[in-house]
Parts: C-alpha cells; structure tokens; sequence
C-alpha cells in the first residue's frame, strides 16, 4: 500500500506560530472553589403548601400575593419613583453605552477632511515657487481581529451591561421589598395605636369606677390611685404610637419618591394574610436572584477582559486606504481633478513595554478572582437569607400558636378577677395584674402577626421573588 509522503511544515512557519505563541502574557490560574451547595434547608420541618421554587417561574408582581391594593400600587409608585431605582436605570444606560462603543471597534474608521492651501517652496533649480492646492480627500482603517481581542473586549463589556441589567433588578427587588416590609410594619403600629386607644377607654371606665367606690367609701384612696396611674400609663402609649406611625409613614412616602407625608391604608392587619411558603433546592436560588446574575455575569466580563489584556502583546494587523482629489483651483477641483489613491497594511507589535502588559494581566487576573470569590460569596448569602426567612416563617407560627393559648389565659383570668373585685372578694390590684397581662398578650400577638407578614417579604426577596402556587 502505497503512502503519500508526509508534508513538512516549512520551518519559518513553525518559528512564527512559536514566537506568536509566547508573545501573550502569562495568567496566573484562577482561584479553587471553595463553595458547597447545601441539600436541605436546617428549617427543613416547615409546612410548605406551595409547589418547588424549580417548578414555577419568578412572579414579578409578587407583592400582589397580600391582596391590598393599597400596598400593590405603593410599591409600584416606589419601583417608578424611587431614586435608587432611577439610578441603577441610569447605569444601565451607560453600560449600553459603553457596550456600543466597545462593539464600535471592530468596525472600520472612516475620515474625510479637505481644503485650499497655498505654499510657497524652492523647486529643482532652487527658485522660489508659489503654488496652490486644493485637496478633498478620505482615509479608512480596519483592524482585522485575528487573535480575538477586540471580540473579547465585547464579550466583556456586553457582560457588564448583562451584569448591571442584573444589578438594576436587585435593586428593584430590595426597593419593593423595603417598602412592602415597611408598610406591614406600618399596618402592625396601626393596630397597636387601635389598641392603646380603646386601651385608654378601658383603663378610663376603671378608673372613674374607682373613683365612685372611694367617693362612697367602698375602697381605699389608694385603689383609685392606682386606677389612675394605669390609665395614666395607657395614655402614654398613644403619642408614641403615633409618633413612630409618622415616622414610618414619612419613611414610606421618601422610598415612594416623594416627599415626607402621610400613606394611603388598605387592608388591616388582621384582614392580611400570608401566602403559602414554598421550597426548593438551595441550588435554585443560583438562577433565581438578581445579585448571583449579577455576579455570574461580572465574573464573565473579569474573564473576558482578562483574554483581552493577556492578548495584547499579539501583533495587531491594520489595513489602511487613502483616497482623494487635488488641483491648483476649487473649479478645477469639481471638473477634472487629479485622483490620488494609497493602499496598506501593517503589523505592529510591542518589542519592549517595561512589563506593563504582563502588569496589567496580572491585575485582571486579581480582578478575576475577585470576582470568583464574591460570586460564592453572594451564593452563601442567599443560602443564609432563604434559611433565616424560612426558619422565621415556622418559629412565627409557632409563637403565635402558644400567644393563643396565653390570650385565652389572660382574659379568663382578667374576667375572674374582674368579679372578685367587683364582688368584694379581692384587691383592685388583682384586676389591674390581669388587665396589664391581657394588654401585654395583645401586644405581642400584633406584632407577631407583623412580624410573620414581614418574614414572607423576607423569603421573597431571598428567592430572588415570588415561587407561585
């Protein structure tokens, strides 16, 4: 069987493509990776009435999920307003920008420029001559992209616009989430208010009671006094109840866009309840959120514009065409003009730069890793976020559960003291430990109940939005 004969690749070729091959800089190798997924949540016990976070798509809308009105279109004027969210708007707009400039480079430049000229020079016999010129003429350059760079340089910026699309909607799931947590806190301090008020009547009623008893001298000075001091006490409560409603109110209104004033109310606290929770694979969470996009996508423009600045010592190759018109007169110019033309090409290459490429490389290198590691580190946090929300949504539950139980006790116990004393049996203070215990009960069942609703707000912002039903 007969072979052809091998054929030999000329040993300049050779020598070029290894010369061409070192002339890139060196890149230090990336960092190992040191995060771990983990397989379950620690609160992995909680009821969950929803489908899987992998099952459904991210709902955009998910603050609807309360069904206040009031509280859709605040964090819509907040997601329209809101300075923060103009701002990452704003940025994306200039990453835009510089992606389109970035893309600019791998077109070719046109130039035109032209005009009259006159000159006066020493010709071949050495005597003075005057002579005019007018001259319109162009030139085009291109930088033909044989080792990628100028594409790399895309790529990179391309992923930065990516990354600020990404950053832009992390923003606008903290600004949503900032001002549907706020407003349940406001409904919560709205029904704390409700309740020192009749509070306040209640003690009232108790204290004009005592003071009838001590006038007629079925009890003592001091039971009316007490009476007094209680009511005194609830009072108390109102003024800072509404101031910390101002404040909440005005809050608001700023992450709205406005100015300081009061918020439109919709549903009361007891009237919102919170969506069913669902779960998903900690993995998921890496597809969901805006922050991990974000981080994945500058950890692809770092490695891009790193292959860019390790090219640079590659020779760049550059064609060049010149073309024009030139005549001693402007009519001569438009009639017959002499044509002019030039065509060429080029090669050039850094022989010595000090090590500044090598430099450069090195720092995006770093710059590299850096993003590396704040990706895990993103990825860690939102493990961390979705654990504690999710942790936070059983361990509510289950303090509102026992609260239960303890608001039954205490006014049971409220209503027996409030018959032994009435009957004569008991001390008015009995009746006041109970009455303070009852109010106490309320308190904290009110904000419990806030706390629960903010918690869900809590595990959307940590699943990157809404998990759907």
């Amino acid at each position: 069987m007969n072979r052809a004969p091998a054929r030999l690749v000329p040993m300049p070729v050779l020598m070029l493509a290894a010369v061409l091959a070192g002339c890139a800089a060196n890149v230090p190798p990336a960092p190992p990776s040191a995060l771990q997924v983990p397989a379950t949540w620690r609160s992995a016990n909680i009821d969950t009435a929803a489908a899987t976070v992998a099952s459904t798509p991210i709902d955009t809308g998910w603050w609807q999920s309360y069904g206040d009105p009031a509280l859709s279109a605040l964090v819509g004027r907040a997601l329209e307003h809101n300075g923060e969210v103009r701002i990452a708007q704003a940025r994306v707009a200039e990453y835009r920008a510089r992606m389109a400039l970035a893309q600019s480079a791998q077109q070719p430049v046109l130039n035109a420029d032209g005009g009259p000229a006159r000159a006066r020079a020493l010709n071949a016999t050495g005597a003075p001559r005057t002579a005019n010129a007018v001259v319109a003429q162009f030139q085009a350059a291109y930088e033909i992209d044989v080792w990628g760079r100028l594409q790399q340089q895309t790529d990179a910026a391309q992923a930065s616009y990516l990354a600020e699309q990404a950053g832009r909607d992390a923003v606008a799931l903290s600004i949503a989430a900032t001002v549907a947590a706020g407003y349940l806190n406001l409904r919560g301090l709205d029904a704390q208010l409700e309740l020192a008020r009749a509070t306040v009547q209640v003690r009232e009623r108790s204290r004009d009671l005592a003071r009838r008893q001590f006038d007629v001298g079925y009890s003592s000075k001091l039971e009316w006094l007490q009476a007094q001091s209680e009511f005194l006490a609830a009072s108390e409560q109102v003024p800072q109840l509404q101031r910390q409603v101002a404040e909440q109110e005005n809050a608001l209104a700023v992450l709205a866009g406005g100015n300081p004033g009061p918020i439109t109310r919709g549903m009361a606290l007891a009237d919102l309840a919170p969506p069913p929770v669902g779960a998903g694979l900690p993995s998921d969470l890496l597809q969901r959120r805006p922050d991990m996009a974000r981080a994945a996508r500058t950890v692809q423009a770092s490695m891009a514009q790193l292959a860019a600045t390790r090219d640079q010592l590659l020779p760049a190759f550059r064609l060049t065409v010149q073309g024009g018109l030139q005549s001693s007169t402007l009519h001569a110019l438009l009639s017959d003009p002499t044509q002019l033309w030039k065509l060429a090409g080029g090669v050039a290459a850094p022989l010595f730069d000090g090590g500044r490429v090598q430099a450069q490389t090195d720092a995006a290198a770093f710059a590299r890793d850096q993003a590396l590691i704040a990706y895990e580190n993103t990825a860690r946090a939102a493990f961390a976020d979705t654990d504690n929300a999710l942790g936070a949504i059983s361990r509510l539950r289950e303090q509102l559960a026992v609260n239960e139980e303890r608001r039954a006790q205490a006014a049971e116990t409220l209503r027996i003291a409030r018959n032994r004393y009435r009957n004569g049996y008991a001390p008015y203070l009995e009746e006041l430990d109970a009455q303070r215990t009852l109010y106490a009960v309320d308190v904290a069942r009110l904000q419990l109940q806030a706390r629960l609703l903010v918690a869900t707000v809590d595990l959307y912002r940590a699943l990157g939005g809404g998990w759907g039903t």
